[in-house]
């Protein structure tokens, strides 16, 4: 149990010092990784910015996932739901197109409107507050991967098992402090998971300039 994401952090910090994974470039993804990764981006003296993605929410379950797409238009999606679930073509054009400028217009906003630093050549970890399905952080290491970052590495406090594994394929490692067999939520993992508003976020950001 993680006191919150701060303590969580902190311990994810502790681990990765303790195998060694250095890091030019800490990537979180908003809103909740940001207290997450500020540790860990000072831990291992590493700039700080974030990589967004937003779910493709199915038709009329938009919390249901059949992908997700980051802010570049990368996308990743669950053919075996989208096949389940018999989703056309056109609507999933459709939500990823508007996801995507979504994506985008929270990067901005983050950023203030200046672009995502240089990835070619950087060892990139990426940091989320944990995974449930692993939609929007599969996303958002094809960004980066696509960024032709010589390492990206994926570093949680918690995930599920399932996609923990899963994420394998898009990072040279996954670094997950917990993968309970029980897993059915994030949030029961820590103390306090209260929301994180924008205006926090974009301060952990700031904290090391």
């Amino acid at each position: 149990m993680f006191a919150d994401r701060t303590d969580a952090g902190k311990r994810l910090a502790t681990e990765l010092e303790r195998q060694g994974i250095d890091a030019d470039l800490v990537l979180a993804i908003p809103r909740g990784a940001l207290p997450v990764a500020r540790p860990v981006a000072d831990a291992l003296e590493a700039e700080l910015d974030v990589v967004v993605a937003r779910k493709m929410g199915a038709p009329n379950n938009p919390e249901l996932a059949l992908g997700a797409v980051a802010s570049d238009g990368t996308v990743w999606r669950n053919d075996d739901l989208i096949a389940q679930l018999g989703v056309g073509e056109q609507y999933l054009e459709d939500v990823r197109t508007t996801e995507a400028e979504n994506a985008r217009q929270k990067a901005d906003r983050y950023r203030n409107a200046e672009d995502m630093p240089n990835l070619e050549g950087k060892r990139v970890i990426v940091v989320d507050d944990g995974v449930a399905t692993g939609a929007t952080a599969t996303a958002c290491l094809r960004q980066v991967r696509a960024g032709d970052a010589a390492a990206v590495v994926l570093a949680v406090p918690v995930g599920s098992p399932s996609a923990v594994e899963a994420l394998r394929s898009d990072a040279d490692d996954v670094i997950a402090l917990r993968t309970p067999g029980n897993f059915r939520a994030v949030g029961q993992y820590y103390r306090d998971f209260g929301q994180v508003s924008d205006r926090e976020a974009i301060e952990y950001l700031e904290t090391g300039e």
